[in-house]
């Protein structure tokens, strides 16, 4: 990743999971969590940056279904004990887990599998992940004009597009909309695709598509494509956002969500909702 000067080199690499999360490049480099966080408080990104979270197997079968759909990434191993609560078991799932792989129960990974195969047989998500017609687990690293570092992690590169697999409670589409706001994917497409056709990766028109899989049966599968008006937003914040990390790099203040006294009214809804109980 680096040049003979130890200077980090703008590509795409194939590197472990952990060494991307780690943030490999001097200095620090922005990945679109970082963005969100940032968008959200300055202070709150800084305290994860100094503070990284602590491994969570809640976060387990999520890495299980990636690893299953794109055909990368850990040894999914298989615990069959009536209980995970004996030494014994405990032993053996921290030492999977050690050695970096992945422990499921044999429930969990009958799901995943049966998961996968329901994926299969949707026609347009199965055509995105066909064997061959695009990369798994991809790095990238790019710097801006301002030499801030931006990196992402691609689940699956294909030559014109990028493919984001994400399980999810709902693919309903009103339960969509609302995870693409509430966990920013509209800041993520903007990020990824930034990084991509910067590094020439995939075309100027080249598309980011999430492919959304219920957790539980029938397993119903969505391909989602974020419209233009959001992402426009999301490439916005996300602008905002690189700009405020360089300004708290440059002063060493990270700021929380207001340095005055704020002033706070009621709801807008619940000022409605009284207007009209009591007029």
């Amino acid at each position: 990743m680096t040049a003979a000067g130890g200077e980090v080199e703008p590509g795409l690499y194939d590197i472990p999971a952990e060494l991307y999360h780690q943030d490999p490049v001097p200095g620090g480099s922005l990945s679109s969590t970082g963005i969100r966080r940032l968008t959200d408080c300055p202070a709150r990104f800084k305290h994860h940056l100094d503070n990284p979270e602590p491994y969570k197997p809640a976060y387990e079968f999520g890495t299980a279904a990636h690893t299953v759909v794109l055909g990368d990434g850990p040894e999914l191993i298989v615990v069959d004990a009536a209980r995970w609560d004996t030494k014994e078991t405990k032993a053996k799932v921290a030492e999977i887990r050690a050695a970096g792989n992945v422990p499921l129960k044999p429930e969990a990974k009958q799901r995943i599998d049966d998961m996968a195969e329901v994926l299969a047989r949707h026609t347009e998500a199965s055509e995105l992940f066909t064997p061959g017609s695009g990369i798994a687990e991809q790095s990238a690293f790019w710097p801006d004009e301002h030499g801030t570092w931006l990196r992402t992690r691609f689940d699956w590169l294909r030559d014109e597009e990028i493919v984001d697999y994400k399980s999810a409670r709902s693919v309903h589409p009103d339960a969509i909309q609302k995870a693409i706001y509430q966990h920013g994917y509209f800041q993520q497409d903007p990020h990824y695709r930034r990084v991509a056709i910067e590094l020439g990766l995939i075309p100027p028109h080249g598309a980011f598509k999430f492919v959304m899989q219920e957790k539980e049966p029938p397993y119903l599968v969505q391909v989602v494509e974020i419209d233009f008006p959001a992402r426009v937003i999301g490439d916005e914040m996300n602008r905002e956002a690189i700009d405020i990390y360089r300004d708290c790099q440059a002063t060493g203040e990270w700021p929380g969500y207001s340095l005055t006294t704020l002033h706070v009214s009621l709801p807008p809804w619940f000022e409605r909702k009284y207007i009209e109980e009591n007029s």
